[in-house]
């Protein structure tokens, strides 16, 4: 059965531009190529009649499918063209109906049959990745890379009965550099420079310009899809044949070797240029040497004595490793001195010796501050090793985590040894050519300073609420992930660097993951964008912007945690000094929502960071990956390994473990009552953990007839429909004098005709698309149950009719107190207004504070003593008056009643995450 797209064809464009000599093209094809391809030629003015693509797979369109459905288009979806050799005569007349003139075929998996492909007035052209006739078949960019071409390229070309045989209409062509992968290749230059010779192509056509150059016979090649049990690595090769082989079959089928009985998958291969580093020898199967296991990877030596590193390896059962890692046993073992370290180490004691001259003779267990070092003898040690012993370079760090002389000789040992540098980190990236940029984003889950797959390897897709579409697959923390997680904390805590590491230096990296996150916020906010639908402008200002000043703001406070000193009464005839001191809690878990991915994130972790714990964060399940992309960066910042960890899944499997594990010893969670008051109860049955919670709210604004009504009705709209409303603070109910009522929903009305909704990347929007398809369901089924209970519906209400999960700001009035509206909230882009009578300012405050909620609250009047007398009597956390969402790092944010307890933001925050500690000393 012939499958269409329901949408109805659109038979004329408002906004369309005519020029001369333009075409009527079919689109034959798939994939996100395929939709570039598309959206440029419609661009340029060409009609795209038809667009012809395979069907949906899991209930999920291609991406140019997608494309032509939202602009209209005819959407035709075959399964195949033709069965048992013969055209399927029903798909034929549906090809021929639209009337094209040219086919074009951007990239297509489909058989297409030579009476569709000869059917248009000027027949049908092919987009091919390779310079043809070099590569022909599929796996063009593979066997380009595995050949060792110098040049890569693609060629755009008649379509005729052949193999990629058709006359050459264009071809382009870059270099290949040394290093380059298939990602590489095809994300710089065969994806956006074929994307433009494909209009090209059709212009030249509609022009009546177009070449047709037949293929040389000389120089023609054919490959199929290489298979598994073909990519075997044959050892006896130069360097640059094996890492041309290894890179060529790298994501698919993935170049192997025999390595201890099991078949080993090499991915990351690389030429080294350098020196060869020490490490540990791996005997490989049909290797006439031994490959190195380095702390940078796995080396492997061609028969021409050169060689290649590879950084990653995978094996039968599909656990992936960094190939640094190979040999790891998860232990620090003592490192054996050379003669040459030997020397080293004398040298050392010899200094040491001079700064410590109070101590006889240095011992391994002579301590450097227990033996009265201070800070200056820090640099002069450092300094004094930098000049005799042959410029080795250490850090002040380095003494302050190794203040034996034994340790310390042995991590100026592993220094010299080069063991003693983090491992570098191996990030599988899904990457997409988006918003002018190319957005690289984790998937996997981040446990001990490792990207890793979940231990049963289940994963999930997270989708863009824009179109509906996957954007990639997330691996689904299990049960075993999340004590995984939670011991790396618990170690990095207890025996790691950043237990031991001062208040400053902690300070200086939260400076630099501020940086950073500075650094990247185009590429974050567009993966807020895609990940949760914010408009691009505000997930750059807010999103982020506030994430950066949050990392910021408490960065700062790191150096600045004090207790007290207490006065007691003395007990005579001896004196006493109590003081107090503040301490981490110890291991931390954070659950986060999903309105504000990364900045929840920034509001919870920074100050549990600042106060020096660790932390093992749960993102939202619907949007995780900023908060993996935020993974990456730690690192990158020097976090050492363990102090962050993030956990993507369900939160009725890690959320639920998070809250039970008896290692865990504080839990900061925002999200709804319902799950708030769950997670109370399992933090108390399991180890009474300190709880903070910021929960549902109802926040009540109240707009008295003396407000400036223009700005009221500005930060009303923003109080409501900000961030699409899936806002914790948002104005949940609008309490609006009589008197000014009417004139209020009016220019309320008048303001939301003008809003644009449409694709958050637009920088022209808006409004973009509620968080996932189930929320924007619970909102259509809340304003039904507001009209069934007899509130008036004055605005939207409905369902934006295109693709992805839009809705229609909202406007009710005539809401009751009794109504469902007026007390639970919406967490959507619905303003519900109640009317109040002129003057009666303590009735409407009692309706104000008749919720259960109390987490936000606002007030507009010309009045300061009306508004500082309504700001005492809201029972709410925040009271905002004549202005809303005004939220800052510095002030404490928090609810009261069931909006939770516990504070983010301000010096309140870091009391969530620290214990006081009181010392009494007689003297």
């Amino acid at each position: 059965m012939l499958r269409r797209s329901s949408q109805t064809l659109r038979r004329f464009s408002t906004g369309r531009v005519f020029f001369k000599n333009k075409l009527k093209l079919a689109l034959i094809g798939q994939s996100l190529f395929g939709q570039e391809v598309y959206s440029h030629l419609r661009q340029e003015g060409h009609r795209v009649v038809g667009v012809f693509t395979v069907p949906d797979k899991d209930g999920k369109a291609d991406p140019l499918a997608l494309a032509a459905e939202k602009d209209g288009t005819p959407v035709f979806k075959f399964p195949r063209w033709r069965v048992k050799g013969k055209t399927i005569k029903e798909v034929v007349e549906a090809y021929r109906s639209v009337g094209a003139e040219l086919n074009v075929l951007p990239f297509c998996t489909q058989f297409i049959p030579m009476d569709v492909i000869d059917h248009p007035k000027h027949g049908s052209i092919i987009y091919h990745p390779s310079i043809l006739p070099r590569h022909r078949g599929a796996s063009a960019i593979n066997w380009t890379l595995i050949m060792g071409d110098k040049k890569a390229g693609f060629s755009v070309f008649w379509a005729d009965d052949g193999l990629d045989t058709g006359p050459i209409l264009l071809q382009r062509s870059c270099d290949v550099e040394p290093n380059d992968t298939v990602d590489a290749l095809y994300n710089r230059f065969l994806f956006p420079e074929g994307i433009k010779a494909m209009v090209e192509a059709v212009q030249l056509i509609a022009d009546g310009k177009a070449p047709r150059v037949l293929q040389p016979k000389e120089g023609a090649t054919y490959e199929g899809i290489q298979k598994k049990e073909n990519a075997e690595i044959s050892w006896d090769q130069s360097a640059e044949v094996l890492h041309n082989w290894i890179r060529g079959h790298d994501k698919v089928p993935g170049a192997w070797s025999e390595i201890n009985g099991q078949m080993v998958t090499f991915y990351g291969s690389s030429l080294l240029s350098s020196s060869v580093p020490p490490g540990e020898p791996l005997e490989i199967k049909g290797a006439k040497k031994p490959g190195l296991v380095t702390k940078n990877g796995l080396v492997l030596f061609g028969n021409d004595g050169k060689a290649l590193m590879v950084k990653s390896l995978q094996f039968e059962d599909g656990k992936m490793i960094p190939a640094s890692q190979y040999f790891s046993r998860g232990e620090t073992s003592v490192v054996e001195l050379t003669a040459e370290e030997m020397k080293v180490a004398e040298t050392i004691k010899v200094i040491w010796a001079g700064i410590l001259s109070n101590i006889p003779v240095i011992e391994n267990s002579t301590d450097f501050f227990k033996s009265g070092a201070r800070s200056m003898d820090v640099v002069r040690l450092v300094e004094e090793i930098r000049q005799k012993c042959s410029g080795l370079q250490l850090q002040n760090e380095d003494v302050y985590m190794a203040t034996r002389f034994e340790d310390f000789i042995q991590k100026v040992v592993r220094k010299l040894q080069g063991e003693d540098q983090e491992e570098e980190l191996v990030v599988d990236y899904v990457a997409k050519e988006v918003n002018e940029m190319t957005v690289k984003m984790p998937y996997q889950c981040f446990i001990n300073g490792q990207f890793t797959d979940a231990e049963d390897g289940k994963t999930y897709d997270t989708i863009n609420p824009t179109d509906g579409s996957t954007i990639c697959k997330v691996s689904y923390a299990s049960l075993v992930d999340v004590d995984k997680a939670v011991a790396a904390a618990k170690d990095a805590f207890e025996n790691g660097e950043w237990g031991r590491m001062n208040a400053r230096e902690r300070g200086r990296l939260m400076y630099r993951l501020a940086d950073l996150l500075e650094e990247n916020q185009e590429e974050l906010a567009t993966i807020e964008a895609l990940d949760s639908g914010a408009v691009y402008t505000l997930a750059l200002k807010t999103h982020i912007g506030m994430s950066v000043q949050t990392f910021r703001y408490f960065a700062g406070w790191c150096d600045k945690i004090q207790g007290s000193t207490i006065p007691i009464n003395q007990a005579r005839p001896s004196r006493n000094l109590s003081f107090t001191k503040k301490e981490p809690l110890g291991v931390c878990a954070i659950i986060i929502p999903w309105n504000y991915p990364l900045m929840m994130l920034a509001w919870k972790s920074a100050a549990c960071l600042a106060a020096g714990n660790t932390l093992v964060l749960k993102p939202a399940q619907v949007t995780p990956l900023t908060a993996l992309k935020f993974a990456e960066l730690s690192v990158k910042a020097g976090f050492p390994k363990g102090v962050i960890n993030i956990i993507p899944g369900s939160g009725g499997v890690a959320g639920q473990r998070l809250s039970e594990h008896p290692d865990i010893r504080k839990l900061g969670f925002t999200g709804s009552t319902s799950i708030g008051k769950q997670i109370m109860k399992s933090c108390a049955v399991s180890n009474l953990k300190k709880v903070s919670l910021e929960l549902g709210g109802k926040s009540p604004l109240i707009i008295f007839n003396d407000c400036e009504l223009d700005k009221a009705v500005r930060m009303g709209m923003s109080a409501v429909f900000f961030n699409k409303g899936e806002n914790c603070i948002a104005a949940g109910r609008l309490f609006v004098e009589e008197s000014i009522h009417d004139e209020f929903v009016t220019k309320v009305v008048e303001e939301i005709k003008k809003m644009k909704i449409g694709d958050p990347l637009d920088r022209s929007t808006d409004h973009g698309p509620q968080n996932h398809k189930a929320h924007l369901e619970k909102l259509l089924q809340y304003c039904e149950a507001g009209v069934k209970e007899g509130a008036t519906l004055v605005y939207g209400g409905r369902q934006v009719q295109r693709p992805g999960f839009f809705m229609e700001p909202t406007v009710f009035t005539d809401v009751e107190d009794h109504m469902y509206l007026a007390k639970e909230e919406s967490f959507g882009p619905i303003m519900v207004i109640s009317k109040f009578q002129n003057g009666d300012i303590d009735g409407v405050l009692q309706r104000a504070n008749n919720t259960e909620y109390g987490l936000a609250s606002g007030v507009f009047t010309r009045d300061i003593n009306k508004a500082m007398y309504v700001s005492d009597k809201l029972e709410a956390g925040t009271v905002f008056i004549n202005t809303y969402n005004k939220t800052d790092v510095a002030a404490p944010f928090g609810g009261v009643k069931q909006s939770g307890f516990g504070k983010d933001l301000g010096e309140e925050a870091l009391n969530e995450y620290l214990k006081t500690k009181t010392v009494t000393l007689e003297y």
